[in-house]
């Protein structure tokens, strides 16, 4: 897809990846809606950066998990831009948890993480399904987690989201396709930032190390990195959907 003049949506926009992605679509041509659950400042700064790339661009306070407020969202993008081509499934929470300990897992710590991460996604897809198919097609981009891949990451709940949605997304890649909506997913691994940082504490940095030995290309990913690999999704081949790109330096290979 050209994105130039086209229209994007990217939930938890405000920090990260969201904002690393949403500032690459802006550098692009296209317009953004920042959506934030929490972050208001944080979008805000985000919209602002993208309206000073010459697009339009707001910030739009939505949590993923609830239905009405994701149609509203959806409505509010095309209200501002007059179409939706793009949508990035970047919203995303965990509560760092040992695997082993079982009766740490509180239902609501379950029902909360399952929302978020894979709900949140379904609902923005459908609430996004007409607006995305309206002008010859578009691109729904979600970002999943080796903890899906792997049975690795902050929690087993955690882990079971993100399988979830890496099952979510070939599904939708096959029902959506008719439509000419392609779905795929980008799966980070360790991922530098203020997200790790606040949930591993002191472990962080030693974690860091090791993620980035055991990694063929020696580091670990920035923001930028994933948000890259979203970008070559959605600009790359038109015969690319139901697909799901590891983008962790090759740290899985070991």
């Amino acid at each position: 897809m050209e994105i130039e003049g086209k229209a994007a949506l990217v939930t938890g926009g405000g920090t990260g990846v969201g904002r690393a992605t949403a500032l690459q679509l802006a550098r692009g041509g296209c317009s953004v809606l920042v959506n934030y659950s929490k972050s208001a400042d944080a979008a805000a700064a985000v919209a602002a950066e993208a309206s000073a790339l010459g697009v339009k661009a707001l910030a739009f306070q939505a949590d993923v998990s609830d239905d009405d407020s994701v149609r509203a969202m959806v409505q509010a993008a095309q209200d501002a831009f007059g179409r939706l081509d793009v949508l990035v499934n970047n919203a995303g929470t965990t509560t760092f948890i040992p695997h082993d300990d079982f009766e740490a897992v509180e239902v609501d710590t379950w029902d909360r993480i399952l929302a978020v991460n894979l709900r949140g996604p379904f609902l923005c897809a459908r609430a996004a399904r007409d607006a995305l198919a309206a002008d010859g097609g578009g691109e729904i981009v979600n970002i999943t987690s080796v903890a899906g891949l792997r049975g690795i990451g902050s929690s087993i709940p955690y882990c079971a989201s993100k399988a979830g949605l890496n099952n979510l997304t070939w599904t939708l890649a096959r029902v959506l396709g008719p439509q000419r909506i392609r779905v795929n997913a980008v799966a980070p691994g360790f991922i530098a930032g203020g997200w790790l940082e606040a949930g591993l504490g002191a472990a962080y940095a030693p974690m860091e190390k090791a993620f980035a030995d055991r990694s063929p290309l020696g580091r670990v990913s920035q923001p930028e990195d994933v948000a890259d690999a979203v970008l070559a999704l959605i600009t790359g081949s038109d015969m690319v959907t139901g697909q799901i790109v590891a983008c962790e330096g090759g740290m899985l290979l070991n």
